[in-house]
Protein backbone atom coordinates (compact mmCIF):
# COMPACT_ATOMS: atom_id res chain seq x y z
CA UNK A 1 0.00 0.00 0.00
CA UNK A 2 1.39 3.28 -0.88
CA UNK A 3 1.34 6.51 2.10
CA UNK A 4 -1.63 8.68 2.01
CA UNK A 5 -3.41 11.43 3.75
CA UNK A 6 -4.85 10.23 7.37
CA UNK A 7 -6.38 12.33 9.96
CA UNK A 8 -4.18 12.01 12.80
CA UNK A 9 -4.29 8.56 15.10
CA UNK A 10 -3.34 7.42 17.98
CA UNK A 11 -2.29 3.81 16.30
CA UNK A 12 1.11 5.34 14.68
CA UNK A 13 2.22 6.54 18.53
CA UNK A 14 5.66 4.37 18.41
CA UNK A 15 6.59 5.97 14.72
CA UNK A 16 5.53 9.39 15.80
CA UNK A 17 7.34 9.35 18.91
CA UNK A 18 10.35 8.14 16.73
CA UNK A 19 10.04 11.15 14.27
CA UNK A 20 9.82 14.13 16.77
CA UNK A 21 12.80 12.71 18.30
CA UNK A 22 14.62 13.13 14.86
CA UNK A 23 13.42 16.48 14.18
CA UNK A 24 14.35 17.22 17.62
CA UNK A 25 17.80 15.86 16.85
CA UNK A 26 17.54 18.48 13.90
CA UNK A 27 17.07 21.10 16.22
CA UNK A 28 13.31 21.85 14.68
CA UNK A 29 12.76 22.53 18.39
CA UNK A 30 14.71 25.67 18.44
CA UNK A 31 12.63 27.15 15.77
CA UNK A 32 10.20 30.32 16.97
CA UNK A 33 8.83 30.28 13.37
CA UNK A 34 7.93 26.34 12.82
CA UNK A 35 4.50 25.63 13.92
CA UNK A 36 6.10 21.84 14.38
CA UNK A 37 8.70 23.52 16.66
CA UNK A 38 6.23 25.05 18.98
CA UNK A 39 4.37 21.88 19.08
CA UNK A 40 7.59 19.75 19.96
CA UNK A 41 8.07 22.41 22.58
CA UNK A 42 4.51 21.94 24.26
CA UNK A 43 4.01 18.47 23.57
CA UNK A 44 7.19 16.29 24.27
CA UNK A 45 6.86 15.51 27.39
CA UNK A 46 3.41 14.40 27.19
CA UNK A 47 3.58 12.28 23.98
CA UNK A 48 5.02 9.44 25.68
CA UNK A 49 1.93 8.81 27.44
CA UNK A 50 -1.16 7.20 25.83
CA UNK A 51 -3.48 9.68 27.33
CA UNK A 52 -1.04 12.64 26.49
CA UNK A 53 -0.82 11.67 23.22
CA UNK A 54 -4.32 11.03 22.39
CA UNK A 55 -5.00 14.38 23.69
CA UNK A 56 -2.66 15.66 21.22
CA UNK A 57 -4.14 13.74 18.54
CA UNK A 58 -7.59 15.30 19.16
CA UNK A 59 -6.71 18.50 19.09
CA UNK A 60 -4.67 18.26 16.21
CA UNK A 61 -7.18 16.49 14.26
CA UNK A 62 -9.90 18.93 15.00
CA UNK A 63 -10.41 21.80 13.13
CA UNK A 64 -11.56 24.64 14.58
CA UNK A 65 -14.21 26.69 12.74
CA UNK A 66 -14.40 30.36 14.07
CA UNK A 67 -11.52 32.49 14.86
CA UNK A 68 -9.07 30.76 17.97
CA UNK A 69 -8.36 33.01 20.79
CA UNK A 70 -5.04 33.05 20.35
CA UNK A 71 -5.54 34.65 17.20
CA UNK A 72 -4.26 31.94 15.12
CA UNK A 73 -6.32 30.82 11.82
CA UNK A 74 -8.35 27.54 11.66
CA UNK A 75 -5.56 24.55 10.42
CA UNK A 76 -6.37 21.25 8.61
CA UNK A 77 -4.06 18.63 10.11
CA UNK A 78 -3.01 15.38 7.60
CA UNK A 79 -0.56 13.40 8.67
CA UNK A 80 1.03 11.27 6.00
CA UNK A 81 1.02 7.81 6.80
CA UNK A 82 2.73 4.14 4.97
CA UNK A 83 0.81 1.76 7.07
CA UNK A 84 1.50 2.54 11.05
CA UNK A 85 4.23 4.48 9.61
CA UNK A 86 4.22 8.33 10.50
CA UNK A 87 6.33 9.81 7.30
CA UNK A 88 5.27 13.46 8.06
CA UNK A 89 2.67 15.97 8.24
CA UNK A 90 0.97 19.14 5.87
CA UNK A 91 -1.26 21.19 7.50
CA UNK A 92 -3.72 24.12 5.45
CA UNK A 93 -4.31 27.34 7.01
CA UNK A 94 -7.79 28.01 6.09
CA UNK A 95 -7.13 31.92 5.79
CA UNK A 96 -3.83 33.95 5.43
CA UNK A 97 -3.35 36.82 7.78
CA UNK A 98 -0.75 39.47 6.34
CA UNK A 99 1.65 37.62 8.10
CA UNK A 100 0.92 33.99 6.80
CA UNK A 101 0.13 35.88 3.46
CA UNK A 102 3.89 37.61 3.43
CA UNK A 103 5.72 34.28 4.75
CA UNK A 104 3.75 31.21 5.97
CA UNK A 105 1.21 30.51 2.97
CA UNK A 106 -1.25 28.07 3.04
CA UNK A 107 0.04 25.09 3.34
CA UNK A 108 3.07 23.56 5.40
CA UNK A 109 4.53 20.30 5.72
CA UNK A 110 7.65 18.72 6.90
CA UNK A 111 8.72 14.95 6.16
CA UNK A 112 10.58 13.07 9.07
CA UNK A 113 14.31 13.32 8.27
CA UNK A 114 14.96 9.55 7.71
CA UNK A 115 12.18 9.59 4.85
CA UNK A 116 13.34 12.70 3.11
CA UNK A 117 14.70 12.31 -0.56
CA UNK A 118 12.39 9.66 -1.53
CA UNK A 119 9.29 11.60 -3.09
CA UNK A 120 7.11 11.94 0.04
CA UNK A 121 6.67 15.80 0.18
CA UNK A 122 5.71 16.07 -3.66
CA UNK A 123 3.37 13.71 -2.92
CA UNK A 124 2.12 14.88 0.28
CA UNK A 125 1.27 18.25 -1.68
CA UNK A 126 -0.22 16.82 -4.56
CA UNK A 127 -2.53 14.83 -2.52
CA UNK A 128 -3.89 17.78 -0.19
CA UNK A 129 -4.37 20.03 -2.99
CA UNK A 130 -7.95 19.17 -3.73
CA UNK A 131 -8.84 19.46 -0.08
CA UNK A 132 -7.50 23.07 0.13
CA UNK A 133 -9.11 23.94 -3.75
CA UNK A 134 -12.38 22.25 -3.59
CA UNK A 135 -13.79 21.29 -0.02
CA UNK A 136 -11.91 25.07 1.29
CA UNK A 137 -12.72 27.22 -1.94
CA UNK A 138 -8.92 28.00 -1.49
CA UNK A 139 -7.50 28.88 -4.96
CA UNK A 140 -5.20 29.79 -5.66
CA UNK A 141 -3.11 28.56 -2.62
CA UNK A 142 0.16 30.32 -1.65
CA UNK A 143 2.92 28.15 -0.75
CA UNK A 144 6.00 29.18 0.90
CA UNK A 145 9.87 28.07 1.26
CA UNK A 146 13.24 29.22 2.61
CA UNK A 147 15.49 30.91 -0.47
CA UNK A 148 18.15 27.89 0.85
CA UNK A 149 15.75 25.21 0.49
CA UNK A 150 16.61 23.85 -3.03
CA UNK A 151 14.37 20.86 -2.01
CA UNK A 152 11.12 22.32 -1.11
CA UNK A 153 11.48 24.87 -4.20
CA UNK A 154 11.30 21.84 -6.35
CA UNK A 155 8.33 19.87 -4.28
CA UNK A 156 6.04 23.45 -5.23
CA UNK A 157 7.49 24.03 -8.54
CA UNK A 158 6.81 20.26 -9.45
CA UNK A 159 3.23 20.97 -8.15
CA UNK A 160 2.20 23.61 -10.49
CA UNK A 161 3.84 26.59 -8.67
CA UNK A 162 4.54 29.97 -9.82
CA UNK A 163 6.73 31.86 -8.18
CA UNK A 164 5.52 35.73 -7.60
CA UNK A 165 8.52 36.76 -5.19
CA UNK A 166 11.18 36.91 -2.41
CA UNK A 167 10.18 38.63 0.50
CA UNK A 168 13.29 38.36 2.96
CA UNK A 169 14.31 34.67 2.91
CA UNK A 170 11.31 33.24 2.09
CA UNK A 171 10.33 32.19 -1.92
CA UNK A 172 6.71 32.80 -2.86
CA UNK A 173 4.72 30.50 -5.12
CA UNK A 174 0.81 30.80 -5.88
CA UNK A 175 -0.76 26.94 -7.15
CA UNK A 176 -4.22 27.41 -9.17
CA UNK A 177 -6.65 24.53 -9.49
Amino acid sequence: MAPQLSAPTVRVHDSFLAAMAEFRAEGVHRSSHSSLGRELRTWHTRWPSADGFAAYVRQTGAVALDERVDGAVPVSTFWWLDGDAYLGRITVRHRLTPSLHAFGGHIGYAVRPTARRQGHATAMLRAVLPHAHHRLGLDPVLVTCDDTNAGSRRVIESCGGVFEDRRAEKLRYWISA
